[in-house]
């Protein structure tokens, strides 16, 4: 069966791409190795310019959920002694992956999207079609979205050397959680914490979400990161990912279109994780539609994606490399920096504004 289009890779990225071209009439098949419901490794931050498109993206069964989820107005930054604050105008949403992403894969399914659960691809050939063999079998489509996620057999990588990233996730209860957004810097890494709230876990009556960003020689578990935060609880089994690797965004190779993690993997602190994956996947789909309709070649479209990517996304990622080189500069260097912008509220908007 020869479809218009195979998606790999069922989180954010995947199921945008694949919800986008199947209501423009396009077949297609959204293939994931995983099984949902599931946690991922995640800040769970959504930002405000992303929940339209998210609205848009889930079926009205699901769309009544994240309105009411907790929202974060503000950002505090705890760094060297100091506390920076900042709005998040308009306030993010926080949603828990557990309850996006499986909203997100019954969504795909509804609007006409076949769907496999546990299928691994084991390798693609061909240019368009492509002929994606996996676990379950063989599958063919005319075009080709690597949604994969950072880490797979189908996500270039650049060799590994140096310093070993390993990022950390959990939940935990907290008695009264702050409504906003807190990034605790310290040597050799750094973690966001935010309020959250969890479908499946009702009785919990405070919780929040903790993402870590550790070099592995520094810490390996979160009870590790949150030595100094004894009234964490935890309320699910941690779960970690490794290793993280920064490379520059690859939105198109051999022909296949990049999406969210696999087009390139931003900084966790800057916050936009879910919002660039359901943005890049949007894009690559709608850049796909003309292509179905017999209007312009699979070259074509990959070429406007990569023009639309690096125009209206790329700019998160050097933002975020710029403030990743301030945070490795040496303390007696950062401090002057952070002296001027705690003095300045307007530096710290401007910079969260450019995360956005």
């Amino acid at each position: 069966m020869l479809y218009d289009l195979v998606v790999v890779g069922g989180g954010p990225a995947g199921t945008s791409a694949a919800i986008t071209c199947a209501r423009s009439g396009a077949r297609v098949l959204l293939l994931e190795r995983g099984r949902f419901p599931r946690h991922k490794v995640c800040g769970e931050f959504v930002s405000a310019e992303s929940l339209d498109l998210l609205s848009n993206l889930l079926s009205p069964q699901h769309a009544t959920f994240f309105p009411e989820s907790v929202r974060i107005p503000r950002a505090r930054i705890f760094l060297d002694g100091r506390v920076l604050h900042a709005p998040v105008d308009p306030p993010a949403a926080s949603i828990s992956r557990f309850d996006l992403d499986a909203a997100l894969w019954e969504s795909a399914g509804e609007c006409g999207v076949e769907s496999r659960q546990q299928a691994s691809v084991q390798g693609i050939s061909g240019s368009g079609p492509f002929l994606v063999k996996t676990s379950l079998g063989e599958f063919e489509g005319r075009a080709l979205i690597n949604a994969s996620g950072r880490w797979s057999n189908l996500t270039p990588t650049l060799p590994s050397a140096g310093v070993k990233w390993l990022g950390l996730k959990g939940h935990f209860a907290e008695r009264s959680p702050s409504a906003s957004v807190d990034l605790y810097f310290f040597e050799g890494g750094y973690c966001g914490v935010q309020p959250v709230d969890i479908s499946h876990e009702v009785e919990i009556s405070g919780r929040v979400n903790a993402c870590a960003m550790v070099r592995a020689d520094m810490a390996s578990t979160l009870p590790g990161v949150f030595a100094r935060h004894p009234e964490l609880q935890a309320c699910s089994d941690p779960v970690s990912t490794a290793p993280l690797v920064f490379r520059q965004p690859q939105a198109e190779r051999d022909g296949i279109l990049m999406a969210g993690d696999a087009a390139a993997f931003v900084d966790p602190f800057i916050g936009d994780g879910i919002s660039l994956a359901l943005r890049s996947g949007s894009v690559a789909g709608e850049s796909l539609i003309p292509f179905f309709l017999g209007t312009i070649p699979l070259p074509e479209a990959a070429r406007n994606y990569r023009g639309r990517y690096e125009s209206g996304l790329a700019s998160v990622f050097r933002t975020s490399s710029k403030i990743r080189w301030m945070l490795s500069l040496p303390q007696q260097v950062r401090i002057p920096i952070l002296r001027l912008v705690e003095k300045t509220p307007a530096i710290t908007r401007y910079l969260v504004s450019k995360t956005r």
